[in-house]
């Protein structure tokens, strides 16, 4: 986000607006425009210099990786051998199943999430990783909080009052 982008998040109607987004992607700029009382056109405007602020950064669809044959998930953590952390993060890149990769502090320099059919082929995708590296991978047995948005900056400060209150946010 641009230096400039935060200044966007202090506008009630900007909030507004992203919280809509936020419950609903696919609303459309009429839909939005009737919900904060205002023209479609001055909402199609702030929704672009939200975008160009890199507030909002885009639009996806998410779909169900077990409806695609792919019902098993693990993360693997991956220690790379001297010279070979550039080749795991392009390999990372060309394996479909890889469907996040972080490079982290620490021992380990990348944690991946993968998602797979069967369990020989973990071991496929692991053997072509061990190739530059030493592996660690735990599998994924449920996942009880799936990846969400995080607080814009008054449901923050509403969660900060609850806490200081003694209060589950």
């Amino acid at each position: 986000m641009s230096s400039s982008g935060a200044e966007f998040l202090l506008d009630a109607r900007n909030l507004t607006l992203l919280r809509l987004m936020r419950e609903d992607p696919r609303i459309t700029i009429s839909e939005l425009a009737r919900r904060v009382e205002m023209s479609a056109p001055a909402v199609r405007e702030r929704v672009l210099k939200l975008e160009e602020a890199g507030v909002i950064q885009g639009y996806r669809m998410e779909l169900s990786a077990a409806a695609l044959g792919y019902p098993l998930a693990a993360y693997v953590r991956v220690k790379p051998m001297p010279g070979q952390l550039s080749r795991i993060a392009e390999l990372a890149k060309r394996v479909p199943q890889v469907v996040e990769c972080h490079r982290v502090t620490g021992e380990d320099c990348f944690i991946m999430k993968v998602h797979f059919e069967r369990l020989d082929v973990l071991d496929q995708l692991l053997d072509q990783f061990l190739a530059y590296g030493q592996t660690t991978t735990s599998i994924v047995q449920s996942t009880p909080v799936p990846p969400r948005s995080l607080p814009l900056p008054d449901e923050r400060t509403q969660m900060q009052s609850l806490q200081l209150m003694g209060k589950p946010g």
